[in-house]
């Protein structure tokens, strides 16, 4: 499909609007293309503003801090939306033990607030890479608990400026309830999410909590390439947590021979095969060449088709 060009008089905002600007340096890979347009909303009321004046035929992307994702080579159409900076990662205590953070907010900045708030059970989000928007539309989870364990609520808004709300699994409430299953949510694909509340599972002392943090942190650090250009787990485990003789994707990878397989400048970590690297001179093309040669493998030695957890999007080549 051919889209139309952005037209020369965009909405007036009071964030940024960046024509043409390159994508490579927002994501952990640092690659991919450029986008038509970036918009850096100042606030909620910027990007509701924005989206209700923007002509409904350009496309919207929304990118968080790029920690699970592959933009290609010829960059993203239409308009990408980058819910960063200090307004976007506002963190805040309400009554007992839930947390409103906004969608910016770093997985592990949430995790700490949490601590230093004395709320346990939102620890898990420290081994998470990347915001807290991002993780919204994977349910990403590790150590044993995902986001849709402690979603209380969620805000954001349509396409056309709208604002929309949704309650989490199994809350009680008038809003519509979020479905979501393992890495994924049913969550329409138009929304923005702007702001969660999240709820743990008690009270500790803040040291301890933080504590168990540090020691979760030394642990991804020693099991996960995590001082390279990488992203979180490019394949979703085949198996659902608490599945019996759960199969993990990593251990398939390495049964298939691609510990350390390259392309290009694209490789298979040697340290943790369920993550690829940019070794400095990938391209979008070589990463997303390289987890398709990684499925083609793993399927024919194991029956396995492993599903990409790392979203990829835009252009193959630039135009």
């Amino acid at each position: 499909m051919t889209l139309p060009p952005l037209p020369p008089d965009l909405p007036e905002v009071r964030g940024k609007l960046i024509p043409g600007a390159e994508l490579a340096p927002y994501t952990w890979f640092r690659v991919g293309g450029p986008a038509d347009a970036l918009f850096l909303p100042a606030d909620e009321e910027d990007l509701a503003a924005f989206l209700k004046a923007l002509d409904p035929a350009i496309p919207v992307t929304v990118l968080g801090v790029g920690s699970n994702l592959i933009v290609r080579d010829g960059g993203i159409p239409g308009i990408v939306i980058r819910l960063m900076g200090k307004y976007w990662g506002e963190i805040e205590a309400l009554d007992g033990i839930t947390l409103s953070a906004r969608a910016g907010a770093l997985d592990l900045a949430v995790a700490k607030a949490a601590a230093e708030n004395g709320i346990t059970g939102l620890e898990f989000l420290s081994g998470i890479p990347g915001s807290l928007g991002g993780a919204t539309r994977t349910n990403a989870g590790c150590y044993g608990a995902e986001l849709r364990d402690r979603l209380v609520a969620l805000h954001g808004f349509r396409r056309d400026g709208s604002r929309a709300a949704y309650r989490g699994p199994g809350k009680p409430g008038a809003l519509p309830e979020a479905h979501f299953s393992y890495r994924h949510t049913d969550l329409p694909e138009d929304l923005i999410v702007t702001r969660l509340i999240l709820e743990g599972t008690g009270t500790d002392d803040p040291a301890t909590i933080s504590a168990a943090i540090t020691a979760l942190q030394a642990r991804r650090a020693e099991t996960q390439p995590i001082k390279e250009k990488t992203s979180g787990s490019t394949f979703a485990n085949p198996d659902p947590p608490g599945t019996p003789d759960q199969r993990s994707a990593w251990k398939l990878i390495d049964a298939a021979g691609c510990r350390g397989l390259k392309v290009g400048g694209a490789q298979v970590s040697p340290l943790h095969c369920n993550f690829l690297i940019n070794t400095g001179t990938a391209t979008a093309a070589d990463l997303e060449a390289l987890g398709e040669l990684v499925r083609a493998r793993v399927l024919e030695t194991s029956g396995v088709d492993l599903r990409w957890e790392v979203r990829r999007m835009g252009r193959a080549q630039r135009v």
